[in-house]
């Protein structure tokens, strides 16, 4: 509460100063850089230091042993909490004093309605992330319905049901591969424990976003869609702008964009993407398979813009493959912290290195297991469910499906039994 206060103090204060000095361009470059370093100095401390010091301290072993010294001077970790919601939160507030020093909105005057935007409850925790733009008007003028709350509560109650009842009940499997060790497990169930996986991250992130819209429009708040299908892309670039698209719009409008985009040659464009995808990489937490999941996006992106693209859209077959083979493997580097696992598990997906006591048969107790959740979770990754929804949401029907889904999503919560919020750690 008192990071988010002072964030609140900080950046209203700043973006009055900026708005007082819009025409001393020098003053006004003050104000913004100032609350760039307080609100990117704090998103760092909280999230990456510790990071930091543990790579300091590895960089300072390898010296030591290189020079043949045997005891070196560790630098302690410090005993902090990641805040919740500080990534969110913080890429908000910096939209919101660009955007004031850019002169696209006016500074707020009223601290309690830059305070609601910025610890709006629905989306505070984990998105979408929402530009000040999008939502000052509704600060101040909200339409209230019967209508509108009963349009609120079936989104809620499709976003519960997508979390608690696909991605937490699937999330077993991969609970159940990490206890085997990555390791003794064979080719078919580190394909299917990949798949598992996608479909978990998918259902756990896209039922809060949309549990976070319902309540907002039960309160009178239109909270922007945060995914669009993103399974059925056909290509890495059409993904990431179906995936997380208010993070997505978020970096190409202040740092993609400022950059120059793709405005200034192939070079230049490498760069560019480059930047955004370590820095989304990161953004999403502080260890080193980040890192290198946002390379390998990068990397693939980039050659999908200089050539790949054209032939994916030329052959939808080939599209839907290559999809089907880079969505598990890139969320599998997401996935496992430990570099050597991410090794290991990547040999066994891809049958290169030999496993420890592994049954060749072990994934057809698991696909008997998970069967019905794979089914489930392959339908509702495509559109016709949701199309089916919007014609027929007062239908007596899609009612009674509702209610269904709604209590048994209770009954489940009751019971206590694996109900992770992964995004919680971002």
């Amino acid at each position: 509460m008192l990071l988010i206060l002072l964030s609140i103090i900080v950046n209203y204060s700043i973006a009055v100063q900026i708005g007082k000095s819009k025409d001393i361009k020098q003053k006004k470059t003050m104000w913004l850089i100032l609350g760039l370093v307080y609100d990117l100095g704090m998103l760092f401390f909280f999230k990456y230091i510790n990071f930091m010091i543990d790579n300091i301290n590895a960089m300072s072993h390898g010296i030591s042993n290189l020079q043949g010294v045997t005891k070196i001077h560790e630098i302690a970790p410090l005993s902090i909490a990641l805040p919740l919601g500080i990534s969110f939160y913080t890429f908000q507030v910096v939209s919101y004093v660009i955007d004031v020093y850019q002169g696209r909105i006016q500074a707020e005057r009223s601290i309690f309605k830059f305070a609601l935007y910025v610890s709006m409850f629905p989306q505070l925790i984990s998105g979408p992330i929402v530009t000040y733009s999008d939502i000052d008007v509704q600060l101040i003028d909200r339409k209230y319905s019967f209508k509108k709350f009963e349009k609120g509560l079936k989104i809620f109650i499709i976003g519960l049901g997508l979390k608690v009842l696909i991605a937490d009940r699937i999330a077993f499997l991969w609970n159940d591969i990490q206890t085997i060790g990555f390791e003794s497990i064979s080719t078919p169930l580190a394909w299917l424990g990949a798949i598992g996986y996608s479909l978990q991250l998918y259902f756990d992130f896209h039922g809060y976003t949309l549990m976070a819209i319902g309540v907002g429009k039960m309160i009178g708040f239109n909270l922007p869609n945060n995914f669009n299908h993103p399974y059925m892309s056909k290509s890495v670039t059409e993904f990431w702008r179906r995936w997380h698209i208010t993070l997505g719009t978020w970096f190409k409008n202040y740092v993609y964009i400022p950059m120059g985009g793709n405005r200034r040659g192939t070079a230049r464009l490498a760069f560019n993407l480059f930047i955004v995808w370590m820095l989304t990489g990161l953004w999403h937490g502080a260890s080193w398979n980040y890192v290198l999941w946002g390379l390998l996006l990068f990397a693939l992106i980039y050659i999908e813009k200089m050539f790949l693209k054209k032939k994916l859209d030329q052959s939808r077959f080939l599209a839907r493959i290559y999809m089907l083979v880079i969505i598990p493997v890139s969320w599998m580097l997401f996935a496992i912290n430990n570099l050597s696992d991410v090794g290991t598990y990547f040999g066994r997906m891809f049958a290169v290195v030999p496993g420890i006591n592994v049954n060749a048969y072990d994934f057809i107790k698991y696909v008997e297991m998970y069967k019905w959740l794979f089914l489930l979770g392959i339908f509702f990754s495509m559109p016709y469910a949701w199309r089916w929804f919007v014609k027929h949401e007062s239908s007596i029907p899609s009612i009674v499906f509702l209610v269904v889904v709604f209590w048994f999503s209770i009954y489940q919560l009751a019971n206590g039994s694996n109900n992770p919020f992964m995004y919680f750690k971002f």
